[in-house]
């Protein structure tokens, strides 16, 4: 295979300590060579072996790519309405979902599909090149099976989440939603899933449906993750830690005991803070997480309702201002975090053996992400070991 030295790079963020600097493993005036689609050397330029290409990134910043570990990008229409209300005085409820699900159930697979290419082209262009996405905007055996056949052809992170909220065709049963969801829905969209997850919360779903609706779907070979302690407190965060979920998503209200949980687990605290600022709510506090110990990823939680961004370096922006993030800690968090957050160690990091997803920056480090907020940075991207953006 043809092997490629990137060469000149001003700053180079690695994730491994053991080849850099600090936490990030930090190289100034760095190379990395790339050779199919994996990293094979990341060093000193000085001492770059030779390569049958080379690659200038004239004195640019490179980070690994961003893995976005949280997204429902499955949907037709958006909720401008919406938000227009809310940012004029209404507070955000989950029952919003039920306008996307109406136009999602309305559409065509081609639209669908067409939707979640363009808003794919708009993150990659944002240096994001692993992400997660889910259904669950159709909340019918049909609607949701094809929502996941649709997501898989673009990424292998699908999860099922018919558990969004109690679909409104069963709004009067909510033990009957349940029992489809853990049914024949299960049986339809667990061979197009990798993962599963419910949205734990006052107006979704308690903790004994979520605890029914995980373990169900466990028995099916999906792994856990979950939508928990958004809105308010509730049994989320623990049921994640008991279950061994992946992650614990959105995290904003926590007791001491939640901390502690997260702490002595292999569950990722994945904050959403996208969500916080387009509802105008509570952010979650990072640094009460990181300081006693927990795994943090950070993630845009895209979605047409609650958080309309697919701008990752915009939520690490927000992240380092009203988070008490570093600017060290956002981008771990949306990097190494996020691969962590999917139990995944091929990506989120620049090191040997790694697959080659890069970003280059326009700046002089990466630290410019926060900044330099809503400011373009990312001016190429490489995935799989070849320029996509």
């Amino acid at each position: 295979m043809t092997t490629t030295a990137i060469v000149n790079i001003g700053n180079l963020v690695t994730n491994d300590p053991e080849l850099g600097e600090g936490p990030l493993g930090q190289i100034k005036n760095a190379a990395l060579v790339v050779e199919g689609d994996k990293i094979v050397w990341a060093g000193p330029s000085a001492e770059v072996p030779a390569t049958d290409e080379a690659h200038d990134a004239a004195g640019r910043a490179v980070i690994p790519g961003f893995v976005d570990s949280h997204s429902h990008l499955v949907f037709a229409g958006d909720r401008t309405e919406e938000f227009n209300a809310r940012m004029s005085g209404r507070s955000y409820s989950a029952g919003g979902i039920r306008t996307t699900v109406a136009a999602t159930r309305a559409a065509t697979d081609e639209a669908l599909e067409a939707n979640l290419r363009h808003h794919l082209a708009e993150a990659l262009r944002q240096g994001t090149t692993t992400f997660e996405t889910k259904s669950g905007y159709g909340l019918t055996v049909r609607d949701e099976e094809r929502a996941l056949r649709i997501a898989k052809a673009h990424t292998d992170e699908v999860t099922y989440l018919g558990a969004h909220i109690v679909s409104p065709d069963l709004a009067d049963d909510p033990a009957a939603y349940v029992d489809l969801v853990t049914g024949e829905m299960l049986d339809a969209c667990a061979p197009h899933a990798r993962w599963i997850d419910v949205f734990c919360e006052k107006g979704a779903f308690d903790g004994d449906q979520a605890r029914a609706i995980l373990t169900a779907g466990k028995a099916k070979g999906l792994l856990p993750r979950i939508h928990a302690n958004q809105l308010s407190y509730g049994p989320g965060v623990q049921l994640a830690v008991e279950l061994d979920a992946a992650s614990a998503d959105h995290c904003t209200h926590l007791t001491d005991a939640d901390v502690d949980a997260l702490a002595s687990g292999n569950t990722v605290a994945t904050l959403l803070p996208g969500a916080e600022f387009s509802t105008r709510a509570q952010w979650p506090d990072a640094r009460r997480l990181l300081d006693a110990g927990v795994t943090v990823a950070l993630s845009t939680d895209c979605n047409p309702g609650s958080s309309f961004t697919s701008s990752v370096p915009f939520c690490i922006a927000l992240a380092v201002r009203d988070m008490g993030m570093t600017p060290d800690e956002a981008l771990w968090a949306a990097t190494a975090g996020g691969a962590q957050a999917l139990r995944r160690t091929d990506i989120g990091r620049l090191s040997p053996g790694a697959r080659a997803d890069l970003a280059f920056l326009d700046a002089p480090s990466h630290v410019h992400l926060a900044y330099r907020p809503g400011v373009p940075l990312v001016s190429e991207v490489w995935r799989s070991g070849a320029q996509v953006a």
